[in-house]
């Protein structure tokens, strides 16, 4: 598909999660996504919910100005950039949400059966994943290879409101200065079984995307 030469009001996105899973970690050196729809991992463990309040991606840089000698600025450049993403965790009782606010090995136990020990967390670093809905059955999957715990937000326990861990992750550098790499593509349009039918009935179809090529599907000899 050829790129919109016009405004185009199906370029425009909320930013829903994946529903049944959107945030997922797992240890440092396990082999990274690198596209938006092949399935994760098994190293890769469900984080829960996040509250209502998403996903938030911070960056911050310095920059250096260069003025002539009237005092006018000739050149505005940034020297240096760091990002970072702060979410809440919602199921306090996820052992794996408790590991990744206070350090996996401040954890034992199981799901709403563990011993926490709060201290200060260690360097530990981590590869994060979000599985994010864009609108127009399109998937966007971020990627954070290299995370470390950066800030915690407070937790308030009373009967007013759902207990989190407020989390946020500096995303440090993955290689040649990258911070996280997005994979946007559609989501799977059609089952294996209907690419079968599509086959059968002349047609060819790319199962990653639904996308039918004007090629008929070629005829396969009967055995002998």
């Amino acid at each position: 598909m050829a790129d919109s030469t016009t405004n185009d009001s199906t370029m425009v996105s909320l930013g829903k999660f994946k529903v049944g899973g959107y945030a997922y970690w797992a240890p440092s050196g396990t082999a990274l996504p690198t596209d938006s729809s092949t399935p994760l991992a098994a190293a890769f463990k469900l984080l829960g919910y996040l509250s209502e309040d998403g996903l938030t991606n911070a960056t911050d840089t310095d920059t250096t100005e260069i003025k002539d000698a009237n005092g006018t600025t000739v050149m505005k450049v940034i020297t240096s950039y760091a990002e970072s993403y702060q979410f809440a965790l919602l199921e306090v009782l996820r052992v794996e949400a408790a590991k990744m606010r206070y350090n996996s090995d401040a954890v034992t136990g199981t799901d709403k059966s563990m011993t926490i020990k709060h201290q200060m967390p260690s360097a530990e670093d981590f590869v994060l994943v979000f599985e994010i809905a864009m609108s127009g059955n399109v998937k966007d999957r971020l990627v954070i290879g290299n995370g470390t715990r950066a800030e915690f937000g407070d937790r308030q326990v009373h009967a007013g409101d759902a207990q989190v861990y407020d989390v946020t992750v500096a995303a440090n550098d993955m290689g040649n200065g990258v911070t996280a790499i997005e994979y946007i593509g559609r989501a799977t349009a059609v089952s294996e079984s209907a690419a079968v039918t599509e086959a059968l009935l002349g047609k060819v179809v790319d199962p990653a995307n639904g996308d039918e090529n004007a090629e008929t599907a070629e005829e396969v000899p009967a055995a002998e």
